[in-house]
Order: C-alpha cells, then sequence, then structure tokens
C-alpha cells in the first residue's frame, strides 16, 4: 500500500505523514503501522485483512532508524500501534528504548514456532531468513564451502562480494558471529574477508548475485530470500542471475553452530491507541493464511511450524539454525559496527 509521501524526501515524508494522521479518531476501524518492509507480500497481506475483518491498516513507510525516531520524538502523540521492520536487531534497539509495550496473546503465541520468540515478549516475529552464501555453478564446487569463518581464506581472494558494512543484514551477521566467537576473534576474521572481496562493497543482495553471474565474483554473502525473487522475477536478466548461483547454508557440520538467522518482527508500541485492532493483525499476520502469503510471495521463511515454504525455497533443502538468541543481533551491533570500521569494510 503506498503512502501519502512516498514521492518525497524522508524529512518531508515524515512531516506530511505526521499531518495527515493527526486527524484521524481514536478506537476507529483501522490500525496505524509504521513499516521498514518493502515487499508487495505485504500489500497483500493488509488488503486481505481489510477485507476479512473491516479494519483498514495505514501504513506509515520509511527505514527504520527514522521510524524509531519518529516514535521517539512524537512519545504519546505518536499514531503508530504498531512497528514493524526486517531486522531483529532494530527491534531490540526500539524496545531497549522503552518505545514498545509487552503484549500476551496465546492466539499469536500458539501460531509462532517458541525458538523464534522474543524472550523478553516485547516483539514477535512474523517471518525468518538466512544469510547464507551463494556460489557460481561454473566456478565454484560445493566442497569448497564450509563455514562464515572459512571466507577469510586466502582460495577466495578476490572473489567474495557482499554488500556496504553500513547494510543491517550485515551488521546483524557480524553481531552473531561476535556473540559466538568474540570481538578478537571476529576481528581477525573480518581483516581477513576484506582482503578477499572482489570489489568495494557496493549495491543490493541482488546485485552480488548479477555480480557473480556477469564473472565479477564467484561467492557472494546475501539473504536467502533474495534467490527466491530472482527466480521468480519477470525480467530475463534476473532469471538468469538466479539461475547462475546455487545456495549453500555455512556451519552445518555436526558440531557446527548452524547458519545465521535474522527476523522481520512486529511490535505494539508505547502508546498505541488501537490495541485489539493492532493484536487482531498480528493473529492475522502469524496465522497460517497470512504466513501462505509471506512465503509464496517474498520467499521467506514461516514461523508459524505449520506452513512449509516455497517451492523454490524447499528445492534448498532444510538447515541448521544458530540458536543464539536474536536479541544477541541488537545487544552486539555497536560491537560488530566498531570492527567493521577498525578492519575496513567499507
Amino acid at each position: 500500500m503506498k503512502t501519502f509521501f512516498n514521492s518525497f524526501n524522508p524529512i518531508i515524508k515524515l512531516s506530511a505523514a505526521a499531518l495527515a494522521f493527526s486527524f484521524l479518531p481514536v478506537n476507529a476501524q483501522e490500525v496505524t503501522l509504521y513499516s521498514h518492509r518493502h515487499y508487495e507480500a505485504d500489500d497483500k497481506l493488509y488488503e486481505k485483512f481489510t477485507k476479512a475483518t473491516g479494519i483498514k491498516v495505514n501504513v506509515v513507510k520509511a527505514n527504520a532508524d527514522q521510524l524509531i525516531e519518529r516514535l521517539k520524538n512524537e512519545g504519546e502523540n505518536s499514531p503508530a500501534d504498531l512497528f514493524i521492520t526486517v531486522d531483529v536487531g532494530k527491534l531490540w534497539q526500539a524496545s531497549d528504548m522503552g518505545l514498545f509495550q509487552k503484549f500476551d496473546n496465546q492466539t499469536v503465541f500458539d501460531n509462532i514456532d517458541p525458538q523464534f520468540l522474543d524472550k523478553n515478549g516485547y516483539w514477535v516475529p512474523v517471518t525468518y531468513r538466512s544469510r547464507v552464501v551463494v556460489y557460481s555453478n561454473e566456478r565454484v564446487n560445493k566442497e569448497e564451502l564450509s563455514t562464515y569463518e572459512d571466507l577469510a581464506n586466502e582460495k577466495w581472494r578476490g572473489r567474495l562480494l557482499v554488500r556496504s558494512s553500513s547494510n543491517a543484514y550485515n551488521q546483524a551477521l557480524m553481531s552473531s558471529l561476535v556473540a559466538n566467537l568474540g570481538p578478537d576473534a571476529v576481528t581477525s576474521w573480518s581483516e581477513a574477508v576484506v582482503k578477499n572481496f572482489a570489489r568495494d562493497p557496493k549495491g543490493s543482495d541482488r546485485d552480488q548475485v548479477k555480480a557473480i553471474a556477469a564473472g565479477q565474483g564467484d561467492i557472494a554473502i546475501v539473504n536467502s530470500y533474495y534467490i527466491g525473487l530472482l527466480l521468480s522475477s519477470e525480467k530475463e536478466e534476473e532469471i538468469n542471475a538466479g539461475n547462475a548461483v546455487s545456495v549453500f547454508f555455512p556451519n552445518q557440520g555436526k558440531d557446527e553452530r548452524g547458519a545465521h538467522i535474522n527476523v522481520s518482527g512486529i511490535a505494539l508500541t508505547k502508546n498505541a491507541k488501537n490495541i485489539e485492532n493492532a493484536i487482531e493483525l498480528i493473529k492475522y499476520l502469524t496465522s497460517v493464511e497470512g504466513q501462505e502469503t509471506y512465503v509464496n510471495n517474498s520467499y521467506e521463511y514461516s514461523v508459524n511450524p505449520n506452513v512449509k515454504p516455497d517451492e523454490i525455497v524447499q528445492a534448498w533443502g532444510e538447515f541448521k539454525k544458530d540458536p543464539v538468541d536474536l536479541n544477541m543481533l541488537g545487544i552486539m551491533r555497536d560491537e560488530a559496527i566498531r570492527i567493521f570500521d577498525k578492519t575496513g569494510w567499507k
């Protein structure tokens, strides 16, 4: 659902939206959602929810940092009932700032595999994804790959593609490594990984895959669902890029911890005005119907154990997941950023 301010710069977006929503009646058949999700699947979900319940979903889109700042500045006057984003680190940050409230709804909890729930009770996952390694079908043998740690191996010199360190997905991965291995080991790892870059980090995850297809590198670190989006694209260039690579889940050995995962999650804001409607939306998003819409359109993994991945995703096989407390991806974020800066990961 496009909002009024999609075509303006971020500052104007927020100001215009604040004006637009300041006149909304409280407790109407509506719910206001601050969203950093940018997928067509979400628009379809909100339309289905409104059709089923009569509750209108007002979506305010911006990046997570802008939305967090807005929530902080608006305080009790915020029109937001819910906050949804694509990185658990941002969920932890906002909860640590006191911008969320806990809620207890057994239907929601029953919808979700307990391993993905926030141990502090402030946010609820709606999907998860893994940050995987994709490799050239022409130039790399699967047997050459093993762990995230092995990406520091000299055999990958000039062959590794990845996006900027400012990206939340890379920050989450680095945070998970710090949580598992400690900052000293990860600093040494990052120094070696930077030496293996095929080029300076740039572009999106899709761009890393396209660069492999163009022969600019041989392996890349990307979120799993981007391969599904490429393979299901209507653009021939993207389909070809998706077909040029295979997906590898790192750290799958017997004594290994498993592949890094991150969640997209939703939270009830501290000053929510339409709490009942907000909880109804969370119940819908985590239901079988809601989760099927996610997985079959965004190619993410479902947090509902009764929903299977899309067929494209199923073809990659099941994988072992890193069991680290997901909140550590927020707690360790500052240390991760410090390591990026220290080791020259641009």
